[in-house]
């Protein structure tokens, strides 16, 4: 809550820093003439939203957040967990984007419609007389974007840099925000994760969009020579003819654009390491395929994933698994479920016998809420589906502790391990016995749990969908207790 407040505060305070600044700069004093209060509104959404696309990329950075959650590993579990929500974060970020632009877009809109207004004028008025200064020549220091009475904005908006881009921009955003809804990434994952990509035309574009400079100030040179706020009183005698030396024609300059969101997107692809790894293949039960790769330098820790690229399925996609191995162990290994055209494709592709093994690229490894599972004295390890997948590591790892006396090892109790699907066996152990049939009585679960271990501190980690989330979270805030001293829940997810 305090980062997403000055996360909100930061924002509230640049819009209406550069929403005055650019209301009562003097620079901007005969823009304001023009434009009105729009390019108040259009100058500090533009802020805002430069901001915003700094901030977009930094939490699904994945190495940063894996290296801050090394760092982090002796600090307070509240503050660890922050990381926990970085796709939340990263989806406000990304609102946040859409409102800005959107009152960019609109603000820009009345923009270009006085500026039309002001050049088709021919009554003498303030605004006519700027829309024509300097017009004719090639200085570069006119005011009025347009320049002719045949001009229209939608030409203004599709032949010039800052329109073209601007609408480029728009559509790449609108299609990005569009197939993050939940149904198209379920449904059709290939159509996210393509468009997605557009964030490199994205920013491309961003960068380019304030070149040309439509929107223009009184350059700093010719305030010393013409203060608006003493010559606006008599425009008809700007320049040679005016005995006020202070009076000269007023000149004007382009506002220089931003470029600090490629800073973060160079970043965000230059720390991409993906490797090669060569794997051997082992099908389960239920279209279950398991990849057993050698390390080659890899290290890991429990609960962490990967992002596994198939060349021979698809050069571009990659997708996250769960590791299925232990530290402790010579390979890494991951269990991956037919659950779309790519899982599918992928295990046919192990299926089929091929004198050469498929190559797969491996990108990772990345941290979870499930690093943090032996930092409690108790735990919960709660499964879903092929949501079981990071607990198979770690109750391995579990084991080889115990089996070494790892004097370092908090954990005593490993108290719930509740794995429910669908399927006859356990997809990662192949045993047909399950550890519990139907839905589980979180509440008797949780009691009992609290009346056990009445001043330990439990960690409740779970890896499954949206609607047992809500319930385990539920719970946790019911069986803790307000006193610091007696039993605490602390609820991790994992989030992809």
């Amino acid at each position: 809550i305090v980062i997403w407040a000055a996360w909100l505060g930061l924002n509230v305070f640049l819009f209406v820093y550069y929403f005055l600044l650019f209301d009562r700069d003097k620079k901007f004093y005969y823009t304001r003439v023009l434009l009105g209060s729009a390019l108040a509104w259009a100058r500090a959404s533009a802020k805002c939203l430069n901001f915003n696309s700094m901030l977009i990329l930094l939490p699904v950075c994945r190495n940063l957040l894996s290296f801050l959650r090394g760092t982090c590993s002796c600090c307070r579990r509240t503050m660890r967990k922050q990381l926990d929500h970085n796709l939340t974060f990263h989806k406000l970020v990304a609102y946040a984007i859409a409102l800005f632009t959107a009152v960019h877009i609109i603000a820009h809109l009345c923009n270009f419609e006085w500026y039309n207004d002001s050049q088709q004028a021919a009554d003498g008025s303030l605004s006519s007389i700027l829309s024509n200064l300097h017009q004719d020549e090639e200085s570069n220091k006119w005011l009025n974007s347009i320049h002719t009475n045949s001009t229209t904005p939608a030409y203004v908006t599709f032949t010039t840099i800052p329109g073209l881009t601007g609408v480029i921009i728009t559509v790449a955003l609108i299609l990005m925000v569009t197939s993050s809804m939940e149904f198209i990434r379920r449904s059709s994952f290939e159509v996210f994760w393509y468009t997605h990509h557009l964030f490199i035309i994205y920013f491309a574009g961003l960068v380019i969009h304030g070149i040309a400079g439509l929107v223009r100030g009184q350059t700093a040179e010719n305030l010393n020579k013409h203060n608006p706020e003493h010559c606006v009183q008599d425009p008809t005698h700007w320049g040679r003819n005016n005995t006020d030396s202070h009076c000269e024609e007023p000149e004007f300059e382009s506002i220089p654009a931003e470029v600090s969101p490629t800073i973060c997107s160079l970043c965000r692809v230059l720390l991409a390491t993906p490797r090669s790894a060569q794997a051997v293949a082992v099908v389960h039960p239920s279209k279950v395929l398991e990849l057993q790769m050698h390390k080659k330098g890899f290290s890991m820790e429990v609960g962490q994933y990967i992002f596994i690229n198939c060349p021979s399925v698809s050069h571009l996609e990659w997708h996250p698994f769960t590791l299925t191995s232990a530290p402790e162990e010579d390979d890494f290994s991951v269990h991956i479920q037919a659950a779309g055209d790519w899982t599918e494709n992928l295990i046919d592709t192990f299926q089929q016998q091929k004198p050469k093994t498929p190559r797969i690229n491996v990108d990772g490894p990345f941290g979870t809420a499930s690093e943090d599972v032996f930092q409690y004295e108790v735990a919960m390890l709660v499964g879903a589906g092929i949501g079981v997948t990071p607990f198979a590591s770690v109750l391995k790892s579990i084991w080889y502790k115990f089996q070494h006396a790892d004097q370092h090892l908090k954990t005593k109790k490993a108290g719930q391990a509740a794995f429910n699907f669908d399927n006859d066996t356990d997809v990662v152990t192949g045993l047909k016995q399950k550890t519990s049939f139907g839905r589980p009585m979180w509440s008797n679960m949780f009691s009992a749990v609290a009346t056990a271990h009445p001043r330990s501190v439990v960690g409740v980690f779970l890896c499954g969908p949206q609607a047992l989330a809500k319930s385990l979270q539920k719970c946790c805030h019911q069986y803790s207790s307000l006193d610091p001293r007696k039993v605490k829940f602390y609820f991790n997810k994992e989030n992809f």
